[in-house]
């Protein structure tokens, strides 16, 4: 009877150092993401909660001397829901991302490409290229090209003169809302076509290359072993990428603050610009908070589906 006692109390307790070593195992990675997340709580969630309240309320020059503003409830989403102009840049601002992150992956991809063509030397060349621009900060950027643009002194209208394209002496690219959104693509993909090449490069390095010589042994083309066979193993790689580009391209504000001298026009708004005139332009810090919410709620569903797609990808592999 004691042996058979002894038996179970060492089987007891083997379940329960076996209970305890998987319940270590299943808490020790929310164990290794708390002091992150404590960190991101600190620092986002409290100015979170303030944009979020304020977008509940009356909050102009008068709150903002009292330091308390007036409860006004759903008011402030009511009036941008109801105004043309939110639509307005809502809309401009959905299609310059579109444009922008389509151009990005498209270029990014094909100088990825380009990388695996050329030789050593030339790839360490267009390497450091891609990283000396990605590491350029974004007011030096805004500077550069606005040299290049420059009405009076700028480079590009020099050569499209001298080339006979056209009459560029003294144009100003800004004047036209339609070539200035080109200016202003031109500079933002330009800076965010380094990341995608590198990456994109990195993952193409690991595709193997048996199944892209068995493709060209069977008679398959170029663009096909590409489509086929390179783009399916990338697939998690672009679904990061163009998820991370929406989510970067749709709240641009330096960009366009700096390139127009900090007074853009209305038909150069987008949505970080709207809210930032409204809010500080306009004294309607409550409105211009409603707008940020709008703009964080609409980042928040990209981000959930790259969030969702980064999981799938982790259990496939």
């Amino acid at each position: 009877m004691a042996v058979a006692e002894s038996e179970f109390d060492l089987a007891s307790r083997r379940r329960r150092r076996w209970s305890r070593h998987h319940l270590g195992q299943a808490a020790l990675p929310y164990g290794l993401l708390a002091p992150t997340a404590v960190v991101i709580g600190a620092v986002l969630g409290y100015p979170l909660y303030l944009i979020a309240r304020l977008s509940f309320e009356k909050y102009g020059l008068f709150e903002l001397i009292r330091h308390k503003g007036t409860w006004i409830g759903l008011e402030n989403y009511t009036r941008i829901l109801h105004d043309s102009q939110f639509w307005r840049v809502l809309l401009r601002t959905v299609v310059f991302t579109a444009v922008n992150v389509s151009l990005t992956m498209v270029l990014g991809t094909a100088i990825a490409l380009l990388l695996t063509k050329v030789s050593r030397f030339v790839r360490y060349l267009l390497t450091a290229a891609l990283v000396f621009v990605w590491a350029t900060p974004v007011v030096v950027a805004v500077d550069v090209w606005r040299w290049l643009v420059d009405s009076q002194f700028g480079l590009v209208n020099w050569v499209l003169t001298e080339l006979h394209v056209g009459n560029f002496v003294h144009h100003d690219w800004f004047v036209n809302p339609w070539s200035g959104f080109a200016v202003i693509t031109a500079l933002v993909v330009w800076g965010a076509i380094p990341f995608v090449a590198i990456t994109i490069f990195a993952g193409l390095s690991q595709v193997p290359g048996e199944l892209i010589e068995a493709a060209k042994i069977d008679g398959a083309r170029s663009w096909n072993v590409f489509r086929e066979v390179t783009l399916p193993l990338l697939k998690p790689i672009f679904v990061i990428l163009i998820s991370l580009s929406i989510i970067w391209d749709f709240q641009v504000f330096n960009q366009i603050w700096i390139m127009l001298d900090q007074r853009p026009s209305p038909d150069y708004y987008l949505m970080s610009v709207y809210s930032f005139v409204e809010s500080f332009r306009l004294s309607e810090y409550g409105l211009g908070s409603a707008i940020a919410v709008v703009m964080v709620l609409i980042m928040f569903a990209v981000t959930f589906v790259y969030v969702r797609q980064m999981v799938k990808a982790g259990e496939v592999h």
